[in-house]
């Protein structure tokens, strides 16, 4: 009753098409006619047909022919003569009119839904970009946001290389300045920071403070030597590091002797080796690749290891639950545990804070981190996969004590002695004993961690050996850096 007219889009004096279905097929005898009646019941005194046509077909799927028209007339023009509606609507024809050309628009569908639905998933970062117009900067009198003074504009300190002109006064300029070679400040702090990583001290005792306070570089010249290296290399960290552990000074044994002692007990003159307690997150990733668990893989999202009940809903007043993850999320290096600045991974003691940026590793010898590496389920599981792999490379008919060797050297580096070995010896035959006796107590042991057992050893074997790895695991040498 519409007339099929639509006024507002001005879609009036044009051909309009529909397609009508039979409730159910129609057996029609030959030479008979059908009639059909249209009625034309607009609304508007003024909307009427031009002149209509009727056609039938017997295709089931049946389906308008949209554009037909405009498609014939558009065809009837000569090409170098047609519009580029008229074009365009030739071309689109004639490639729906191709099976292989719709194959391929799905193919092209279903690339782009792809793409969108990753883009979706991954995680959004927050960047900066200058504005188009720089902004004025002034100095507030006592800090009143409202009580400007003198204008201001970026620069650097006075007492460093000044600012060239030729840089621009943002960001990249900035950059730029910190690593112009003749700036020795960046590459004189990033050196001392590598040298601590390694050494345990810097060659400057204190990294975060270069300046009069600070304490004077034992070793100048080699300080001034390492940066300019650093610096004609093109700032090439892993050429830094490999020219630092390949040095004389860092291979030297760590051994103290009486003489040493009296003369350097700090080791500033660096008479001896680097000797010091590794960090918490060093160590439980030790503990992990000893133990066979560690998956190596790199970069990705952070992840939720082992971790005790409560911890954050106490931090948060109940407002975060901790959700631990599971697979390899729980053996990846500790660099991508997921740290919330009010509750740390528990541990991972001593560290500092994430309240202010900090260039210091946290070192840790409290009673509580031997608890935690006695007692957390990391490490239990790390002692008992390393027991695992430690009977299995001794061998399938392989004894205690050659496993036990076995796990020492996995850990240690090096063949215990005569009175360790004994004393790793005593300790399992106490614990296969007691084991033996409470076989649920070997089951609950074992049961420890997610990752599966070595079911070629008994459990009470099986436990009796990981108490020993775990001794192992938490052996001075196996915990400092020597």
């Amino acid at each position: 009753d519409t007339g099929w007219a639509v006024y507002e889009n001005n879609q009036i004096s044009r051909d309009h098409e529909a397609i009508f279905h039979l409730d159910r097929p129609v057996e029609i005898p030959e030479h008979a006619s059908i009639i059909v009646t249209m009625r034309h019941d607009s609304q508007h005194a003024n909307h009427n047909l031009g002149h209509f046509r009727l056609s039938a077909s017997a295709t089931p799927d049946a389906k308008l022919s949209s554009g037909e028209r405009r498609l014939q007339d558009a065809l009837a023009v000569e090409p170098a003569k047609r519009s580029k509606a008229e074009n365009d609507l030739v071309v689109t024809a004639h490639r729906d009119s191709v099976s292989r050309h719709a194959e391929l628009k799905k193919l092209i569908s279903d690339k782009e839904n792809k793409l969108n639905s990753d883009r979706k998933g991954l995680p959004k970062v927050m960047v900066m970009q200058d504005m188009s117009k720089k902004r004025k900067t002034y100095i507030l009198e006592v800090g009143v946001y409202d009580k400007r003074s003198k204008e201001v504009e970026a620069g650097t300190p006075a007492i460093l290389p000044a600012f060239s002109k030729n840089l621009p006064r943002n960001r990249l300029g900035l950059a730029q300045w910190l690593t112009d070679k003749e700036n020795p400040l960046t590459a004189r702090v990033t050196v001392n920071r590598f040298w601590q990583q390694l050494f345990g001290i810097g060659l400057i005792k204190s990294p975060e403070n270069f300046g009069v306070q600070s304490e004077v570089p034992i070793h100048p010249r080699l300080l001034d030597w390492l940066a300019v290296e650093f610096q004609e290399s093109g700032w090439d960290i892993k050429q830094l590091i490999r020219t630092l552990v390949n040095s004389h000074t860092y291979r030297q044994s760590s051994r103290l002797s009486a003489a040493l002692l009296e003369a350097d007990p700090t080791n500033r003159l660096l008479a001896r080796g680097a000797r010091y307690r590794m960090p918490a997150w060093m160590i439980r990733d030790q503990a992990l690749s000893a133990s066979g668990l560690l998956v190596d893989k790199k970069g990705g999202a952070p992840v939720n290891s082992y971790q005790p009940e409560g911890i954050w809903a106490e931090a948060t007043f109940g407002k975060k639950r901790y959700s631990r993850g599971n697979g390899d999320d729980l053996y990846r290096r500790s660099i991508y545990s997921f740290w919330r600045r009010i509750a740390a991974p528990p541990m991972f003691f001593d560290n500092p804070g994430r309240e202010t940026c900090s260039v210091k590793m946290g070192l840790t010898n409290t009673p509580l981190h031997a608890l935690s590496t006695l007692n957390d389920t990391t490490y239990v599981e790390a002692a008992r996969a390393l027991a695992g792999r430690a009977a299995a490379l001794a061998g399938a008919n392989s004894k205690p004590p050659a496993q036990i060797e076995r796990a020492f050297q996995l850990v240690v580096a090096r063949k215990p002695s005569k009175q360790e070995q004994e004393i790793l010896e005593n300790i399992y035959t106490r614990a296969e004993v007691r084991f033996t006796s409470d076989p649920g107590a070997a089951a609950n042991f074992l049961r420890n961690g997610e990752s599966s057992r070595n079911s070629e050893l008994p459990e009470p074997e099986h436990a009796a050996l990981a108490t020993v790895c775990l001794g192992i695991l938490n052996l001075d040498e196996a915990l400092t850096k020597e």
